[in-house]
Order: C-alpha cells, then structure tokens, then sequence
C-alpha cells in the first residue's frame, strides 16, 4: 500500500449549500452526500471564490482568485492567457511532484487550460453515469502509487436549460439549446411529476414552496439589474414566470441533484468496496450554487448565499462507511458539524490537499489548509473575514455580515446583516445602529482588495460579463 494516503475528490457543479438533506432540506433526498457527512466534517460557512463556472474551477485547481487573469465571469478578455508560472504550479503537478498518479474525470471548464495542462492525465471526458463508472473501476484496483482522483460531476447544472428553454430568442439562446439536447433530455426527467398525482396534489404535498426571499431584495444593487439585462432569459424567468413555474424550477434542481447523488453514491460504493477505503481523504463540494427562486433569480453570479455558499464535506482516511449505506432512506446529520469557520473552497482547497500529500504550497496564496480543522473540528474560528469575488462586486464575509461594494451604480455599497436578515432581503448600510460595523466592514475590504478595489480593466471586465 502507497505510504501516502489517496485524495478522492469529487466536485458538482451549481449545487448551493442548502441542497442536500443532511443541510435539513426535506424537499430533496441525498444519502450519498448524507453519508459523508456522517462520517466526516461538514463545513457549513464555505464560500466558492467567485460563483460562476469557470473562475470558480481556476480557483480550486490553482488556489488564487481569478482576477489574478482578469476574470470575473465566463467572459475572457480578448488576449487573456493564463501565465505558465500558474499551470505549472496548479494541482495536478503539486501533487505528481509527491509521487502521485493524477486523475481527472468529467467537466473541466477551466479558462485557457486543460486539466493536462494543469498535471492531470484525463480519466473520463463523460460527466454523468459513465464518470462514475469510470471513477468507481479505479478506485477497485491495486495501485503501486496514491492517487489523487477528481470526479466532476455536471449536475444539477442542467437547471440552467430551464430558463433558456422557456423563452429561447436571440442565437445565443438557441445555440445553447441546439447543442444542449443531453442537457434538456435530462431536465425533463427531472421535470416529471409522480404518477397519478393531480396538480393540486403535486403542489400541496410534493412540490418545494416558493423560498422565504422570494421577492427582489430592498435596495437591490443596480449592478444586478445590469446583470439580469445582459442575460434576457433571466429578465423574462423573473418578470414573466408564474410562482407556479419557480416552484417547479425547485422541484427540477432537487430531482438533478438527487440524480448527481447517486452517481457519488456509486463512486462511494467502489471506494469502500475496493482495498483504498482506509487509506483516502474523501473532499466532496461544488464550483457554485444557484439561485433557486430567492429573489425572483435563477443561475448564479451574485454574493447571495444561493449562489455564493457551497456545500463542503472532509472525510478523513477509514471514516468511510461500508458500501450501500448510501441507499438509506432517512437523512443523516453530521454529529461533527462545524459552523464556525469562514472557508473558502477556491482559496483553502488547495493548501490542504498540499497538508495531504506533505507538498509545500506556492508562495503567496491567500488560502490555508483546513486540515487542522477537520483533524480539530471544534476548534475556534481561525479567520476574521473572508474574500469573495462575483460577477456584481466584490464581497467580505464575517460571522454575522457581509459587506459588497459594487463598481458602479445605485445601492453599489451593501451590508447585510445575517442574523437580523438571514434571507439578505434588506440593505443595512444605512441603519444607525450598523455604522460601526460598516466602517469596520469597509476597512476589511480595503485590507483585502485594496482602497482602489476596482481598476479601469476590472470594472470593464465586471460590466461586460455581469
């Protein structure tokens, strides 16, 4: 056996912090998930690096925030390149550098790269059952060498075509739909009511409600509104859309994450079937979250918590449990669940999985290892704030606020306080009460990003791919 532990980490895609069952969410059913953080460390304040795509996954391959090249959406500048000093330093070649076999499978997306470009040999280019199947043969084989194996799952990413379908128009919009027919076959599965059961009925009983922060938010950053404009298919889901549409739009993204749920399952089942199950870290969480109807909203892009918190779940080496629990039908709470800590996946995933290997991580990364946490979950906080960048602004987040400054427009500085207003459906910068804690806040922003936070080129860059 390898005298270094295996990493199998596996990423979904669009999948926000609240979307499993074991987060106390009873409108959809992941025992996969659940069993991970049965068994492991569930890191309820985890925040991506920017909630879109593909910057998202440059953070969590190379631990830097994208705007490092420029980026804060899908959107690239004409020109852009990724510098090789950051391929050569992305995760795939840190952790061959400790002598491991370096696997990727599924959706890469990453942004002037490839996953080879990066250290990765390429598993599987499927992102769906096969993906699993694929991952699942590696983990049941002897190997001389650890692995560190990614299995990116794409789902519940198809929720994307919901909107799109609905009111297709310009090329774009229908090119999407052209070249997505995997992606729409599979939204309608998860669009399918059960049998027999009326409308009334689906409703009352089965259908999600619509969500507490429902309507825009008070004060709504006019940058949002920018956003929505730039993508018109948002525009007409938000303006058009029956409250009976946006709670089936929360049925659909349950029933695409209940599917992305058991094709972790089966990659779980052949890692405590196979002979790696008590030698591998198991890191499970996703590139972003999606809108899921708060704030009239779909997709993603925003600091809200929909879009911007993620789930994150660590499972240290023997702590998986034996294959075909994750078929069981009643939800799992962790018993080691950790609310405290402020991490970011982008930022902190890759010094840990460098505390793994014992691989020394690059100079100058902002994240840390979050092993000393999972190894001590009750530890006290280890950070004051934490760092995010979106395709509206820029973000701290603290225990109990969030604090944005958008680079232009109406209500483009916002405080949300979390525990007063955990839906963030108001704006608190403006309240008496709250000065001290914005002028606070806004020292922290300026600690992190800078008194100028936004350059001619970034601002440009935000505008045009809001």
């Amino acid at each position: 056996m390898p005298d270094r532990p295996n990493i199998l980490f596996i990423l979904t895609d669009q999948q926000h912090f609240g979307m499993m069952s074991c987060a106390g969410n009873r409108y959809v059913h992941t025992p996969a998930m659940d069993r991970l953080a049965a068994r492991g460390v569930r890191f309820d304040r985890a925040y991506c690096a920017n909630p879109v795509c593909s910057p998202s996954r440059f953070s969590l391959f190379t631990g830097r925030f994208p705007s490092e090249i420029g980026m804060f959406s899908n959107h690239l500048r004409p020109g852009t390149v990724v510098p090789d000093e950051i391929k050569q330093h992305g995760l795939g070649h840190l952790m061959r550098q400790a002598g491991y076999d370096t696997l990727y499978g599924g959706k890469q997306h990453l942004p002037k790269m490839t996953a080879q470009d990066i250290g990765f040999e390429v598993l599987s280019k499927d992102e769906r059952e096969q993906l699993a199947d694929d991952c699942a043969t590696v983990l049941k084989q002897e190997r001389d060498k650890p692995f560190f194996l990614v299995a990116s799952f794409i789902n519940p990413h198809d929720i994307c075509y919901m909107a799109i379908r609905d009111s297709a128009t310009n090329d774009s919009e229908l090119g999407l739909l052209k070249h997505g027919k995997t992606e729409c076959a599979t939204l309608d599965e998860a669009l399918t009511r059960p049998k027999g059961v009326s409308d009334e009925e689906f409703f009352a009983r089965h259908c999600p409600p619509l969500p507490a922060n429902f309507e825009p938010q008070r004060d709504e950053p006019e940058m949002i509104r920018t956003m929505i404009e730039q993508r018109p298919f948002r525009k007409r889901a938000r303006e058009q859309w029956s409250e009976e549409r946006w709670r089936e739009h929360r049925w659909a993204y349950a029933r695409l994450t209940q599917r992305v749920d058991r094709q972790i399952g089966t990659v779980l089942d052949a890692l405590a079937q196979g002979p790696h199950a008590d030698n591998t870290w198991v890191v499970f969480t996703s590139d972003h979250g999606d809108m899921d109807a708060a704030h009239r909203l779909e997709h993603k892009s925003t600091y809200y918590d929909e879009a911007a918190r993620i789930p994150l779940i660590v499972c240290p080496p023997g702590s998986q449990p034996p294959p075909g629990s994750s078929q069981s039908s009643a939800p799992v709470k962790s018993p080691r669940l950790d609310t405290a800590n402020l991490v970011s996946n982008g930022l902190d995933l890759l010094p840990t999985f460098c505390d793994i290997a014992g691989v020394t991580p690059p100079t100058g990364l902002l994240g840390r290892s979050i092993k000393p946490l999972v190894d001590h979950p009750a530890s006290a906080p280890w950070r004051e704030y934490l760092p995010v960048e979106t395709g509206v602004g820029r973000m701290i987040v603290t225990q109990r606020f969030k604090y944005i400054r958008c680079p232009g427009g109406e209500s483009a500085e916002q405080l949300l306080d979390l525990v007063a207003d955990p839906h963030e459906v108001r704006n608190a910068a403006h309240d008496r009460e709250h000065h001290k804690q914005l002028d606070r806040h806004r020292k922290m922003f300026d600690d992190a990003f800078g008194t100028e936070a936004y350059s001619p080129d970034e601002t440009h860059a935000i505008l045009r791919g809001a």
